[in-house]
């Protein structure tokens, strides 16, 4: 009897404990959202970084296998063809300028007429007549 009351217990304490890890958690404010987004690009730039360092040092030892079968009278084949490497420069964030209100961006449109309703004088039952049975 202990136990099922030891285990009905636990079973509780987890149900209560996923509830609260499962809770909505509330929108992000502007500032919470420019700072993502300012983490995003720094992170693609610690990409590109990475990748530019990797063909930085894929370039020295190709040329340090060249030099040295070339030392040693083997024969090679030339290099395939690579792009340069490309270096991604100092990190410079610009934040993307806020969006206009829709209020305030489509104010200026005119209103539509309502000059193409679909309305006639014509009664219903000309327009669609009733099917017989």
């Amino acid at each position: 009897m202990k136990k099922l009351f030891t285990h009905a217990v636990l079973a509780g304490l987890v149900l209560t404990a996923s509830s609260l890890a499962l809770a909505k958690l509330p929108a992000l404010n502007d500032e919470a959202k420019a700072k993502a987004a300012e983490a995003a690009a720094k992170t693609a730039w610690a990409g590109k970084v990475a990748s530019y360092q990797l063909c930085k040092s894929q370039d020295k030892v190709a040329a340090s296998y060249y030099k040295s079968a070339n030392a040693a009278g083997k024969e090679t084949k030339p290099a395939a063809a690579a792009p340069a490497c490309a270096d991604p420069g100092a990190f410079v964030y610009t934040p993307p300028e806020p969006a206009k209100p829709l209020a305030a961006a489509a104010a200026h449109l005119p209103v539509p007429t309502a000059a193409n309703l679909p309305s006639s004088k014509a009664p219903a039952a000309d327009v669609a007549p009733a099917k017989k049975s």
